[in-house]
């Protein structure tokens, strides 16, 4: 049986030598640039030493992660909830559950949540902030 991963990430906690902090009370950051896009921080630079990040990702339905790059980061986007679809460079891919996507730094890519709403945890190498 196939758990509902986005409500076990949603009602967990982060564990670090920072310390602690369950992701229920972490507030969903609107983002800057993209309508319909929000991000939980899960876990930022200060608690890595900037090594890495992971973020919880949520892309409202119709509404897309424009085209864009991250200089110098790789980034993993692991698909757990919703329909939608990345392009990287010139490539479509369907996002549905189970769905792994590895981009290399500096690619142009666009996320769109083309059916449902669309939740990623997206991990950063170095780390995204």
């Amino acid at each position: 049986m196939i758990a509902d991963i986005l409500t076990a990430i949603e009602k967990g906690r982060v564990y670090g030598s920072s310390g602690e902090k369950d992701v229920n009370e972490l507030p969903w950051q609107e983002h800057s640039s993209f309508f319909g896009v929000a991000l939980k921080h899960l876990v930022t630079a200060e608690n890595t030493g900037g090594a890495f990040s992971s973020h919880l990702v949520r892309v409202k339905r119709g509404c897309e992660i424009g085209k864009h790059i991250h200089e110098g980061k790789w980034e993993l986007h692991e698909v757990i909830q919703g329909k939608g679809k990345c392009i990287i460079e010139n490539k479509e891919l369907d996002y549905y559950e189970g769905i792994t996507a590895i981009i290399p730094p500096d690619i142009p890519h666009v996320v769109q949540a083309t059916k449902e709403d669309v939740y990623i945890l997206a991990k950063f190498v170095p780390a995204l902030l």
